[in-house]
């Protein structure tokens, strides 16, 4: 099974403002159709394949498999909401790599030259202090494309993805 993008997903993530958490909206960028499950778990973690569920079951993702899945209901993942509940936070796990993704699918939403660039650079980078650098040129330049509060939120998202020994670094990053 391959998900890819439904027009609601494309919508949702140029929006920003539906309600899908750090993980879902990851989720979303890297269900292409041409990653398998098994994939986007080695990717994303343990319950990348609920939350491909779930999103199947909110209309964010299809499949080849769609009739199947949506003939046999999950119980457990069906009754989750989307977005978690404040009652209940979850601590996310940090990582360089889910950071890394998480500025990939925002340089690649930006449709600009510099962005672009940065984009072929990130994706490039293999040596930590290279994926750490382009990662802050990228917050550096995203103000001139995007507006301020939207820079807000994806340094605050970066953030919450960022291992901490690498936060310090990026909170001067202005």
């Amino acid at each position: 099974m391959q998900p890819r993008k439904t027009d609601l997903a494309r919508t949702a993530l140029q929006a920003h403002r539906a309600p899908l958490d750090m993980r879902q909206r990851r989720l979303l960028i890297l269900c292409d159709g041409q990653r398998s499950i098994a994939e986007l778990t080695a990717l994303l973690g343990q319950d990348a394949a609920a939350m491909v569920i779930q999103l199947i079951q909110a209309g964010y993702l299809v499949t080849g498999a769609d009739a199947a899945v949506s003939t046999q209901p999950a119980p457990s993942v069906a009754a989750a909401p989307l977005a978690p509940s404040a009652a209940a936070p979850v601590e996310r796990r940090r990582s360089l790599v889910a950071a890394r993704i998480y500025v990939l699918g925002i340089l690649e939403m930006q449709r600009h030259p510099n962005a672009a660039a940065l984009f072929r650079d990130l994706q490039q980078a293999r040596a930590e202090g290279e994926v750490l650098r382009v990662m802050q040129s990228a917050l550096q330049v995203l103000p001139a494309l995007t507006s301020e509060g939207y820079c807000q939120r994806v340094r605050q998202r970066l953030m919450e993805a960022l291992p901490a020994e690498h936060c310090s670094a990026f909170a001067e990053v202005a």
